[in-house]
């Protein structure tokens, strides 16, 4: 069950840029709200004890159990859909501890659970020279449709985005004939297509309005950009910090902290304040680091001892670097406004429990690396 190692062969420098990252969102956080600085501080000690916790149990032994934890993860997401907290017209979270206590977002582990899960179903059927076949692909695409609809349902369409980016890589990656790949891109078009065309009919049921709104948002900005006022005054307040920005806690007169005119700054618009207050320097600081943490599980990933710690390593490394992108993108008015937190740097356990975990994971695939 636990890895066997010598402490020389442990990755310290992963280990380290998650926790620069980790205690870096929390001071920004509490530069933010100071209202959200000690639940987030208890993450942050969560998060690094489970890290160290999962980074010691062999990942091979986590893999065996992955029909269970792939049950148990369709469960808590039918579960957030009958007895979840409503907010803003949408069924994320799970309150626990009744009123007034924590709110616990099952989607956020459902990535990783699902990283798990599609890389050992990908793993096995490649060892058995059968990963393209209709069986594989069979099973595949009825599990990962059903995570994906259980998180659309929600509703929350950002992360359903997030998911299918993830899982598409793992597939890719895995070894999947590029014949398939050309198949389904065939099919795909076509019914992207269709799919766009549809939800602009005003008597459309897949989508909610303002999801809807925002698609065509992105799409056609100068027809439908005209409720951009939260992105507006993102892209302002990370333009208002200039190089340096105007420092932490900073007592002027801000567009984001002092002046409130952005929601959730302590999570969907984290890089906002991090613009506005550290400036462009901060920024491109916060971005390399995501970057280097990225570019170590793609390391670990190409070092991994075998099919199975390789596609766990790139399912991490592509949620951190898709989430991220599409986090600063939103924050930037590149994509259209999706609430999804920036990895490490917002606010919120779930989200910091289920990385945590995540990279709890590589590093003990990088303690198993063949060289």
């Amino acid at each position: 069950m636990f890895t066997k190692f010598k402490l020389r062969d442990y990755d310290f420098k992963l280990f380290v840029s998650v926790l620069v990252i980790m205690i870096f969102g929390t001071v920004m956080i509490n530069s933010a709200d100071s209202s959200y600085t000690y639940k987030q501080r208890v993450g942050l000690a969560m998060g690094i004890t489970a890290m160290l916790v999962v980074s010691v149990i062999d990942y091979h032994f986590i893999c065996k159990f992955y029909v269970m934890i792939y049950a148990f993860n369709v469960l808590i997401m039918i579960s957030v859909l009958i007895f979840g907290v409503n907010v803003g017209g949408a069924k994320r979270w799970i309150m626990v501890g009744g009123s007034g206590g924590i709110q616990f977002q099952p989607s956020e582990f459902s990535k990783i659970c699902m990283i798990i899960f599609l890389s050992a179903l990908l793993a096995w059927f490649k060892d058995k020279g059968m990963l393209n076949s209709a069986r594989c692909l069979t099973m595949v695409a009825v599990s990962v449709g059903v995570e994906l609809l259980l998180i659309f349902a929600e509703p929350d369409l950002s992360t359903t985005i997030c998911v299918t980016l993830i899982l598409v890589s793992i597939i890719y990656v895995a070894g999947l004939s590029y014949k398939i790949i050309g198949i389904a891109l065939l099919i795909f078009v076509p019914a992207a297509g269709s799919f766009l065309w549809y939800i602009q009919r005003p008597d459309q049921k897949l989508l909610k309005d303002y999801q809807v709104g925002r698609i065509l948002q992105f799409i056609y900005p100068g027809k439908y950009g005209e409720d951009m006022s939260q992105q507006n005054n993102s892209i302002m307040a990370i333009g208002s910090g200039m190089l340096s920005g105007k420092g932490l806690k900073s007592s002027t007169i801000a567009t984001v902290k002092d002046a409130n005119f952005i929601s959730e700054q302590q999570t969907d618009f984290i890089f906002s304040v991090i613009g506005e207050e550290l400036g462009f320097v901060g920024s491109v600081l916060v971005i390399a680091i995501i970057l280097l943490i990225v570019l170590q599980c793609i390391r670990i990933a190409r070092r991994a001892q075998d099919t199975q710690g390789m596609l766990i390593a790139t399912g991490v490394a592509c949620l951190i670097g898709f989430q991220s992108f599409i986090n600063i993108a939103v924050a930037t008015g590149v994509f259209p406004n999706t609430g999804i937190p920036l990895p490490f740097v917002s606010y919120g356990l779930s989200s910091l429990l289920s990385l945590s975990v995540g990279m709890g994971l590589l590093l003990n695939i990088s303690l198993q690396k063949t060289g």
